[in-house]
C-alpha cells in the first residue's frame, strides 16, 4: 500500500489560517466539506500513511482525486461557509439527514389584511407566525377549536371568506361565536388583526397575563351585574385553560428553550427536539441522521443544530444539548444571527434580538427534561432499526448486496454469527445467533460453555469446531434441505441448548438433527485473527460451501479469509446495517449467558463460606443489589446485613478478595 495519496499538497503550501476545505473526485464532484481553525494542521491528518487512517477516512481520501481550500478571516466565517457549501454540494461523505416527515404546524398569517389561523405543512407563507411542529394533526385541531372560543380569529379559507363578503352572510363559525366575522363587518380589520396578534402572543407563551386579565374582566362584569359579559369571559378562561392543559408544564413560565437529545451508534443517530415556550412543551420534532464518516458527539451536535435552524425556525435564547462542540462560541454567534434575521428582519446589522446560548443541563428540571429527551432519542433509534429490519424490500436488497460484496454464488438466506464473552479470562462462554431471510430465528440460537482457553481466537476455534462437527457428521453442505431448520426446539424469547464438551451420548443424535442445517454465511465478531481461527476450524471440519467473514466493531469493516484488506460497505447501506444487527444480537446473547453464569458462580462461592446458608446469601445479594457492590463492600458494611455477624462478614470479605481484585473491578461485558 502506498504511504499516502498522490495528490497530497506540500505542507508549506497549506496555510495555517482558518478556512474551509473540499475533497473532490476525478469528475470534480465534491465528496466532503470540512472546516478548520488551522487548515495545515487539519489537512495533515488526512495525509498520514494510509494504513494508519480510519478505514472510512481512508476510503474517502482514496476516492478523492484532489483537495482545495478557501481561507477566511475567522472561525465564524469558516462555520458559515462550510454550512453554505454543504447545502450547495450535498457531499456524500458528510452527514445525511433522513427527515422524511413533513410536520404539521399552526400558522397565523399576520402579513394578510385579514389574518387567518390555519393548520399547514407549508413553511414558506410570507410574514406568518408558526407554532409547532406537532406530531398529530388532530392535536392541533383540538387546540385551535378551544382557542377560537377565546380568540375568535378567522380560520376559513379565502374562497369561503370571499363568498361571505359577497352574500353578506357569515359562515357557521361566525354564527356560533368561533369567528369575529370580519367578512360582514362585525369587527374592523384593525381590531381583528389585534385579535390575531393576541392569539399568536398567547401561543408564543404569554399565557399567564391573558388569564389574569380575563379573570379581572370577569370579576368586574359580575360586580356590575353584566352577567352575559361575565359568562363570556368565564367561557374564554375555560377554553384557554383547556388549551393549556394539553401542553405539559416542565419549566418556569419565563423559560423559552429547545432541548436536543441524540442517540447514536456507528452508522446512524436519532435526534429528538423538544420545543419549550413559556415553560410548556409546544412541539416535538424527530429525525434520523446517517453517518458516513465516524463523528464524535460534539461534531454531531453542531451538524444537528445547524440543520434544525436552517429554515424559518428562529432559535430561542437557550438551547440545551448533550455535549458542546469545539467551536461552540462560533455556533452561538451563527445562531444569534439566525435569530436576528428571522425574528426581526428589519433590524439594523449588529442590533440583535437576544443572544443565543448553547448549554448542557447539569441539574434540576432542565436536566430532568434533557434526560427525558435523550430517552426518547434512544427509543427512536431502536424503532428506526426495528422498522428498517422489518422492511422486506430493504432486507432483500441487503442480502443481495452482501452476496455481491463477498463474492458469494447466492444470497445468504441463512446466516450464523458467533461471539465470545468472558470475565478477565474466566467464565468463558460463546453465543450463536441465526438470521434467516434477514430476520432472527431465536428458536435456533445456541450458547456454548468453554471450559478452558488461552485467548479469544482459541475460543472461536473451539466453538466453530464443535458447531461444524454437527455438519461434518451428517456430511452436510450449504445446499442442504432448508426444511431441516424446522427441527429446532421452539418456545420462549431466547430458547437455547447448552452445547458443552461433556454432552451426554444419548442426546447427541437428537441435537445433531436440530443443529445440522448449515448456514450460507458464517460470521465471527472480530478482525483478521478471529477470521483466521474460524478458517482453521472450517478447513479441519471438511465442510464445504460455507462463506466465512468477520466484522470488526471499531471500524465496521468486513474481513474475509486470506485477505490483506477488508471489504468496506457504505455506512448507510442496508447490507452493513443487517450485519451489524446480527453482530450486536450475538454480543447481547453472549453477555446475557455470561452474566447468568457469573451470578450462579457467586452464589456457589458464598454458599461455601461457613455460616452462610441460602437465606443469608439471598439477603446479602438483596442488600447490596449487585455482585459488584458486594465485592466493593468493607467488612463493616457487610456486617450491617441482617443475620451476618462480624466473623462471617470478615470471612465473606476475605473470600471475595481471594477471588481476585481484577474480577472485582471488571465489567461483565468486558468481552
Amino acid at each position: 500500500m502506498a504511504e499516502t495519496v498522490s495528490y497530497r499538497p506540500k505542507a508549506g503550501e497549506i496555510p495555517t489560517q482558518p478556512g474551509v476545505y473540499r475533497f473532490r473526485d476525478k469528475n470534480r464532484r465534491v465528496l466532503y466539506v470540512g472546516k478548520a481553525k488551522n487548515l495545515r494542521s487539519r489537512l495533515s491528518n488526512y495525509f498520514q500513511p494510509l494504513r494508519s487512517l480510519h478505514e472510512r477516512t481512508r476510503r474517502m481520501v482514496t476516492t478523492a482525486a484532489s483537495v482545495e481550500w478557501t481561507v477566511v478571516a475567522s472561525e465564524y466565517e469558516a462555520l458559515q461557509l462550510e454550512y453554505t457549501w454543504i447545502k450547495e454540494f450535498n457531499p456524500p461523505f458528510n452527514v445525511k439527514f433522513r427527515d422524511d416527515k413533513t410536520y404539521p404546524y399552526l400558522a397565523v398569517t399576520l402579513g394578510d389584511r385579514i389574518p387567518r389561523v390555519m393548520i399547514t405543512r407549508n413553511r414558506n407563507i410570507k410574514d406568518a407566525r408558526y407554532f409547532g411542529p406537532y406530531t398529530k394533526v388532530w392535536a392541533i385541531r383540538e387546540t385551535v377549536d378551544l382557542m377560537l372560543k377565546a380568540f375568535p380569529v378567522r380560520s376559513c379559507s379565502d374562497g369561503v371568506y370571499r363568498r361571505a363578503e359577497l352574500t353578506g352572510r357569515p359562515c357557521l363559525l361566525g354564527d356560533i361565536g368561533k369567528c369575529a366575522a370580519p367578512c360582514v363587518g362585525r369587527i374592523s380589520p384593525g381590531d381583528h388583526k389585534a385579535l390575531a396578534i393576541d392569539f399568536a402572543s398567547f401561543m408564543a407563551g404569554n399565557d399567564s397575563g391573558y388569564l389574569r386579565d380575563l379573570n379581572e374582566k370577569m370579576k368586574q362584569a359580575a360586580s356590575t351585574m353584566d352577567y352575559e359579559a361575565a359568562a363570556r369571559h368565564r367561557d374564554a378562561i375555560q377554553a384557554l385553560e383547556g388549551a393549556l392543559g394539553k401542553t405539559a408544564v416542565v419549566l418556569p413560565e419565563n423559560v423559552d428553550a429547545d432541548v436536543f437529545g441524540i442517540a447514536h451508534d456507528e452508522l446512524a443517530a436519532a435526534v429528538q427536539q423538544f420545543i419549550v415556550r413559556g415553560g410548556r412543551i409546544r412541539g416535538v420534532r424527530s429525525w434520523v441522521v446517517d453517518k458516513e464518516l465516524d463523528m464524535e458527539l460534539g461534531e454531531l451536535v453542531e451538524t444537528v443544530v445547524q440543520n434544525a435552524y436552517e429554515g424559518a425556525d428562529a432559535p430561542p435564547r437557550e438551547i440545551l444539548v448533550p455535549e458542546l462542540p469545539e467551536d461552540a462560541a462560533e455556533l452561538e454567534q451563527w445562531l444569534t444571527q439566525r435569530r436576528r434575521e428571522i425574528s426581526d428582519p428589519s433590524a439594523p446589522r449588529g442590533r440583535l434580538t437576544g443572544r443565543v446560548e448553547l448549554k448542557i443541563a447539569q441539574r434540576g428540571d432542565k436536566a430532568a427534561l434533557a434526560q427525558t429527551v435523550a430517552m426518547n432519542a434512544k427509543n427512536a433509534l431502536i424503532l428506526y432499526k426495528t422498522r428498517r429490519s422489518s422492511d422486506f424490500v430493504a432486507r432483500s436488497k441487503a442480502l443481495n448486496d452482501i452476496q455481491d460484496a463477498l463474492g458469494m454464488d447466492e444470497a445468504p438466506l441463512r446466516m450464523e454469527c458467533f461471539d465470545v464473552s468472558h470475565l478477565s479470562g474466566t467464565n468463558i462462554v460463546a453465543s450463536m445467533v441465526v438470521f434467516e431471510d434477514g430476520l432472527p430465528r431465536k428458536d435456533q440460537y445456541r450458547r456454548f460453555s468453554i471450559p478452558e482457553s488461552t485467548d479469544d481466537t482459541e475460543s472461536i476455534y473451539q466453538v466453530l469446531s464443535r458447531r461444524l462437527a454437527y455438519l461434518a457428521d451428517d456430511g452436510a453442505t450449504a445446499s442442504a434441505d432448508p426444511g431441516a431448520a424446522g427441527d429446532a426446539v421452539g418456545g420462549g424469547d431466547d430458547p437455547v441448548i447448552d452445547v458443552s464438551a461433556a454432552a451426554a451420548e444419548d442426546s447427541a443424535e437428537r441435537r445433531r438433527k436440530k443443529f445440522s442445517y448449515p448456514p450460507n454465511l458464517l460470521i465471527v465478531d472480530g478482525g483478521q485473527p478471529q477470521v483466521a481461527a474460524a478458517q482453521r476450524a472450517l478447513e479441519e471440519s471438511g465442510v464445504q460451501g460455507i462463506q466465512l467473514a468477520g466484522i470488526a466493531k471499531r471500524l465496521e469493516e468486513i474481513w474475509l479469509p486470506d485477505s490483506d484488506f477488508p471489504v468496506i460497505l457504505p455506512r448507510n447501506s442496508d447490507a452493513l446495517f443487517l450485519i451489524q444487527r446480527l453482530r450486536d444480537e450475538a454480543h447481547r446473547f453472549a453477555i446475557t449467558y455470561q452474566r447468568s453464569r457469573r451470578k450462579r458462580d457467586i452464589t456457589t462461592v458464598l454458599g461455601e463460606i461457613p455460616g452462610l446458608g441460602p437465606a443469608r446469601v439471598k439477603e446479602l445479594l438483596k442488600h447490596f443489589g449487585s455482585v459488584a457492590q458486594l465485592r466493593k463492600a468493607t467488612p463493616e458494611q457487610i456486617a450491617e446485613v441482617r443475620g451476618v455477624g462480624k466473623t462471617t462478614a470478615a470471612a465473606v470479605y476475605e473470600r471475595l478478595a481471594g477471588e481476585g481484585a481484577q474480577q472485582a473491578a471488571a465489567d461483565p461485558a468486558d468481552r
